[in-house]
């Protein structure tokens, strides 16, 4: 209208500005109420005015205002909407076709997006439009026109998905709705970052909207904001790149590195140089650090772009090399350690003997060094010692990896995965008929599967294996004349490995090739996996890997989706909707999807060829509805006009500072958002406990720990607790709050979660005495090591569990037991016989009370007297509770199963309805033998 974005849901309503003239002659005819004078007589000589007037009409400043609030009433009526898009003021009722960008590079500002949609949408229903919405980041389907609502339906279930939008295959399908529907518009709300065939749907798009005559509606933002980590690269050190589409303001961050459990590990920040579009990331820790490593994360971004997951192909093990030769041998370009130390070098931690004198104490250096892989290079026979603790190495998980020689071909040596031939075998010499062999295909069971040798590798020596049955089973690797060169067998829980060829070019030209780089990081990535299945063989994980757990959009782990499929086990693309990025395959063998590769790099999308089309930015589209400014307006010219009206009237001159009292009191009411919050309100905001708050309604408590993920984790998850509380019991709790035990008072919380975070200070002693006091006057504390994941039965103790110790060892604690079957927590609100949290492995334990007496028959519900003051957990308790603002699990259970979630919820419901009732409910399960015996 007017050429401004301004429509109206009711235009009709406007006609009533018809009316406004013969409003003002109404109201000009009608004056405002008399004057009234009090009767005294001496006071009535000073209120009488020189001239006697009356007024007739009117005062034409109260007309204009009663105008303009009938104006105001009107125009709110009518529904106007403030359109900044402009899609409201197309002629006609013609279809609209709403495209929106889904991808991970959508999820920094995913809500904004969303309710650009929703305004689009809300627009064309108030037009009367038809809408077909379309997520680009989905597989191609047909999309029909049909009511807003049911589009509006279907946009509050899209989310960001965790991969790059393949937009180009969508173009079949607008091209096939244009045909069918001519003259319909598009809107296009685009995320600015390219995905794969991007100049081929812009030009594509160009010629749908030249053919068609397309009205065609680019929302973007000025320069796309989503940054992104590209995979990571196992060198000498853990690296990867921030990635940007352009230079967009956001010049810096953190990458934070993270282990299985989600517990940080070390942190690195990183900047952009001036106008660059990557920035390197590169962690340099200790093995063991560096190893327990399984995500990368830029602090902030929550996007599945910004999340790199390690598997155990960049875990970087620890390789020691011997050599069974002379000092005068071990030169570089001569000895075998040369080959294999530049081979290894890239990925794998690789040390030599230093001193050493003999093989046997260079054996013992590399197993005090604790190596994960032991490589012995032309080593003949060992010591019994030597030998005794080699055996022990793989049998305890390590990987010893054998390469011949003369020296391994005269002995005979038990660390071999085959009988061999003495001697070996002599291709292409002097007086050989054979000319040397190069390798044949790899089996599709072999580790080495996917490698292709190439044509020039030729093995002129090699040893021997004596033929048996078990021969096919341990061979990795074979020549063209089907003898074998690798062979492998299981010990234990470890691996034996024999390259049945030097590591140096005397009998082969394989260690200058490429693949014995790659069939050395094949072999260095079985070490302590456990890939081989028990038995007498050893095999590779199965070709196909099945989904395990993926990414959302957001970057959290969870389920895998059900259009998710598996990946082969050498897969090294980025995710796509069919494998979305996550982990595939068994926990301690698979491999890790990322949404993008190393290779890759963001780009901007080229719009250049939709410069026809109209453009604007994501923050000027908001649709703004102003009925309520209109209607808010017109409520306060009514109140204005009351007032006017008072004081014409002479009310307020005789009522005085009552009345302007009361004038401010109606202000305040009409602009509620400028009256000052009372003290107790701001307190509550601040997010601290005091004593009015916390007395007033009963609330879960948490203690504060410093570590930012554990107190994030604590609060979510008592905030679903008390949702499920809220909901399913009679109980009406509070919002849950944090606490400091050294400072605030405990009283008020029955029940308080203390998360364990090892790497914290402990406690102060003051702390420790509250919490004593507390559980001594009826409070219980819930302690969750949240260690379930990495404790071992019968293993050494988890740092969690040394703080927690550490901790208790202060106080009088009572003896504790697992949760017995017939304890009252089994039976407080519902009937559980596990405590599972986001784990189900770990033991939760009570307080334990004495046995029955003899000669007396069992009661069917313990701790009937009290309740326990610790209840002590590893299941991590608060994450399985965890939700986010919607409702939606924060964190994923291990395994996958809600049903494990429901569980756990139905625990926390009998904790706390157990620390508040524990007797009561305690009583009602033996209330027979209660009965029985007052019946005595």
């Amino acid at each position: 209208m007017l050429g401004l974005p301004l429509t109206f849901a009711a235009p009709l309503a406007l006609a009533a500005l018809v009316a406004l003239p013969a409003l003002w002659f109404l109201l000009r005819v009608t004056p405002p109420r008399p004057r009234r004078i009090d009767f005294p007589p001496l006071r009535i000589m000073a209120d009488l005015l020189p001239r006697r007037e009356t007024p007739a009409r009117t005062p034409p400043w109260l007309l204009i205002l009663r105008l303009l609030v009938a104006a105001f009433l009107i125009l709110a009526v009518s529904g106007p909407v403030w359109n900044p898009s402009g899609l409201g003021g197309e002629a006609g009722r013609t279809p609209l076709v709403v495209m929106i960008d889904n991808g991970f590079s959508a999820a920094h500002d995913w809500r904004e997006r969303q309710r650009v949609a929703t305004d689009a949408v809300e627009t064309a229903a108030r037009d009367g439009r038809p809408v077909a919405l379309m997520a680009l980041a989905e597989p191609a389907a047909p999309i029909e026109a049909r009511v807003p609502a049911d589009a509006l339906e279907r946009l509050r279930a899209v989310a960001p998905r965790p991969h790059l939008a393949e937009r180009a295959t969508h173009l079949s399908v607008l091209a096939a709705f244009f045909e069918r529907t001519p003259g319909a518009a598009a809107l296009w709300i685009s995320d600015g970052v390219a995905g794969p065939g991007e100049d081929t749907f812009a030009k594509g798009l160009a010629d749908l909207v030249g053919k068609h005559g397309t009205g065609f509606t680019i929302l973007r933002a000025d320069r796309p904001p989503a940054l992104a980590l590209s995979a990571a690269e196992s060198g000498g050190r853990l690296t990867a790149r921030a990635l940007r589409a352009s230079p967009n303001g956001r010049d810096g961050g953190t990458v934070r590195a993270l282990d299985a459990k989600g517990l940080p590990l070390a942190e690195h920040d990183f900047t952009f140089p001036d106008g660059a579009t990557e920035a390197a990331v590169a962690f340099d820790l200790p093995v063991e650090l560096r190893n327990g490593i399984s995500r990368l994360e830029i602090l902030g971004e929550r996007s599945a772009g910004a999340v790199t997951l390690v598997d155990e192909r960049g875990k970087r093990r620890r390789v020691g090399l011997v050599f069974g030769g002379t000092s005068d041998q071990a030169q570089p370009l001569l000895a075998p350690t040369h080959y294999l130390s530049r081979a290894l070098v890239p990925f794998a931690d690789v040390q030599e003997p230093r001193g050493a004198k003999g093989v046997a104490e260079s054996v013992a250096q590399m197993l005090d060094a604790q190596v994960s892989v032991l490589v012995l290079a032309d080593v003949g026979a060992l010591d019994a010692a030597t030998l005794e603790r080699v055996e022990a190495f793989v049998d305890a998980g390590g990987l010893l990896l054998r390469f011949a020689g003369p020296r391994l071909a005269a002995g005979n040596d038990p660390l071999v995965p085959v009988r061999l031939r003495r001697g070996g075998r002599t291709l292409g010499g002097t007086l050989s008929w054979d000319s040397p062999k190069t390798f044949a295909a790899f089996a599709p069971e072999s580790p080495f599967a996917g490698l292709v040798p190439p044509a020039d590798i030729g093995v002129r020596r090699q040893i021997l294996a004596e033929p048996d049955g078990e021969l096919p089973g341990r061979t990795w690797a074979s020549l063209q004349d089907g003898t074998p060169i690798v062979t492998a067998q299981k010990r234990g829980q470890g691996l034996v490995v024999l390259f049945h060829v030097t590591a140096d070019t005397t009998w082969s030209n394989l260690p200058l090739s490429g693949l014995f780089i790659d069939m050395l990081r094949r072999v260095v990535a079985l070490a302590g996996t456990g890939a081989a299945p028990a038995g007498d063989v050893a095999r590779p994980p199965a070709a196909v890997l099945a989904p395990r757990l993926t990414l959302d959009g957001f970057g959290a782990l969870g389920a895998p989706p059900a259009g998710a499929t598996a990946v082969p086990a050498d897969y090294a693309e980025r995710g796509s909707f069919e494998h979305p990025p996550g982990f595939y395959g068994p926990a301690d063998g698979g491999v890790a999807v990322n949404a993008l590769t190393v290779a890759d790099r963001l780009k901007p999308i080229d719009f250049a060829p939709l410069a026809s089309a109209r453009t604007g930015s994501l923050a000027g589209a908001e649709t703004l509805d102003l009925r309520a400014t209109l209607f808010t307006l017109a409520l306060m010219l009514l109140l204005l006009d009351t007032l006017a009206g008072l004081w014409l009237g002479g009310f307020l001159r005789r009522t005085g500072g009552r009345a302007a009292a009361a004038a401010f009191v109606l202000l305040c009411l009409a602009a509620p958002d400028f009256a000052p919050a009372p003290a107790w309100a701001q307190a509550q905001a601040t997010g601290r406990p005091n004593g009015i708050d916390s007395a007033l309604a009963t609330r879960l408590a948490f203690v504060v720990t410093g570590d930012e993920a554990a107190d994030t984790a604590s609060r979510a998850g008592l905030a679903g607790l008390t949702q499920v509380l809220s909901n399913r019991t009679a109980l009406e709790p509070g919002d849950p709050i944090g606490i400091d035990p050294a400072k605030d008072e405990l009283a008020f919380y029955p029940l308080i979660y203390w998360p364990i975070v090892a790497g914290r200070p402990q406690p102060s002693a003051v702390a420790i005495r509250r919490i004593d006091a507390f559980m001594r006057n009826g409070g219980t504390v819930l302690f969750d090591t949240r260690d379930a994941l990495t404790a071992r039965p019968g293993g050494p103790p988890t740092p969690e569990a040394l703080y927690l110790r550490t901790m208790l060892s202060t106080l009088e604690v009572p003896e504790l037991e697992p949760i017995p079957a017939d304890h009252v927590l089994t039976k407080a609100f519902y009937l559980v016989d596990t405590f599972p949290g986001r784990y189900a492995t770990g033991q939760t334990w009570v307080e334990a009370l004495p046995p029955a007496a003899d000669g007396t028959e069992r009661r069917p519900a313990r701790a009937g007297d009290g309740v326990s003051p610790i209840v002590i957990t590893g299941n991590d308790l608060a994450a399985a509770w965890a939700v986010g603002k919607r409702g939606e699990p924060l964190y994923p259970v291990v395994g996958g199963e809600e049903r494990q979630r429901e569980m756990a919820f139905r625990g926390g419901v009998n904790f706390v309805i157990y620390t508040l009732t524990g007797n009561y409910k305690a009583d009602q399960v033996h209330v027979p033998a209660l009965l029985e015996r007052l019946g005595q």
